[in-house]
């Protein structure tokens, strides 16, 4: 299965567990790719003492997970890619319409 996941939310325990699902996926055999917008493109900053979003996102990494951000999103907060590439409002169609199932946490 080709899962397509999107965070809107840099809300520490959402988007841990917007990660967690995508590395429990990628760990079952499907092809898995995260899409960040809105307050999601901060997820490389997120530090919280109860979940280890920085952590669990390497390990999505480290997994060959895919990673986009909306460059939009970042340009409104100022902000580079850093881990992921520079993506757009095609970028996410083409994601949703590439996958067989689409999910948001936000």
């Amino acid at each position: 299965m080709k899962l397509g996941i999107i965070i809107n939310t840099n809300d520490p325990e959402k988007s841990w567990n917007a990660l967690r699902l995508g590395n429990t996926s990628l760990k079952a055999g499907h092809e898995v790719s995260v899409f960040l917008m809105g307050s999601g493109v901060e997820i490389e900053n997120i530090e919280d003492k109860g979940y280890d979003v920085r952590g669990t996102l390497t390990d999505y990494l480290n997994s060959n997970g895919r990673l986009l951000a909306c460059s939009t999103c970042l340009k409104a907060r100022q902000r580079e890619g850093g881990a992921c590439p520079l993506s757009t409002m095609s970028d996410l169609v083409s994601m949703i319409s590439d996958s067989d199932k689409v999910v948001t946490f936000g």
